[in-house]
């Protein structure tokens, strides 16, 4: 009950966080078919020989399988890179996730947790920072997010996408024309602020999405340990009754064979 009253909450931050992250994404792809006088560094492509993974996970247990699924895709990732020679590095929301490399090993170059219920952008900023900044200065080529995407009560699925550097989503055959903007004061300054905004709302969207994952599946997760704990007691009240009942009847047995012998 629990689990469902914070599930609610958990759904009404995802639905209002994902208007401004699709819009963003939309500017994105128009900006990816414009020409500005300034190139940033957020579109350059390199060879890559270290890839970052922002991986999202909860601070609680008591969630079923939610976190391990993600962990089981991200070691996939992660040993599909070092078969081609690519390192791992890692930026951790979450306790869970900060646990299991810790166990597991791995390099966690930002972390951010206990985050609570109502995660704000600015308890991520220096997580987000950090990566950025190490994307920015070539100590990292990719930077992918990893977070349990929420499609509905019943169904969550873990998701890797890459978010730097910044792509346009699909080559849409449609943009067969390029977008023509006049940038004030400056081009450089708007759209560094800009992709910074950009990678800040995508791994917002991801954190409160993956809240709303874990909500759900913790209230799943309860109420199947609910149910299996009443068919459990009801199980042993039934092996305990007719432990009794034989009980009972051997005490009576021999009680009448006593009673017949004298």
């Amino acid at each position: 009950m629990v689990a469902a009253s914070k599930m609610k909450k958990a759904q009404d931050q995802m639905n209002k966080a994902r208007p401004y992250a699709d819009k963003i994404v939309n500017v994105m792809q128009h900006l990816a078919h414009a020409h500005p006088e300034y190139n940033s560094p957020f579109f350059d492509n390199r060879e890559v020989k270290k890839r970052a993974y922002i991986v999202v996970s909860s601070d609680r247990g008591l969630c079923g399988g939610l976190n391990n699924n993600l962990f089981k895709m991200l070691l996939e990732k992660t040993t599909s890179d070092k078969t081609n020679n690519i390192e791992s590095a890692f930026s951790i929301f979450g306790n869970k996730s900060l646990s299991f490399f810790q166990r597991m090993g791995g390099e966690v170059i930002a972390q951010s947790t206990h985050l609570g219920d109502k995660p704000t952008i600015e308890q991520l900023l220096g997580t987000i920072k950090t990566t950025v900044d190490k994307f920015l200065s070539g100590k990292i080529d990719e930077v992918y997010i990893s977070y349990n995407s929420f499609k509905n009560t019943m169904s969550q699925f873990p998701v890797v996408d890459r978010i730097l550097p910044i792509v346009s989503q699909e080559k849409d055959e449609n943009y067969n024309f390029y977008w023509d903007y006049i940038y004030e004061p400056d081009a450089e300054e708007i759209l560094e602020a800009l992709f910074r905004r950009y990678i800040e709302s995508l791994i917002y969207r991801a954190i409160v999405e993956n809240l709303a994952c874990e909500q759900a599946s913790r209230m799943i997760a309860m109420k199947s340990a609910s149910d299996n704990a009443a068919e459990l007691i009801s199980d042993l009240k039934l092996i305990y009754n007719k432990n009794r009942q034989a009980a009972i009847t051997q005490e009576l047995s021999e009680i009448i064979s006593g009673a017949a012998a004298l």
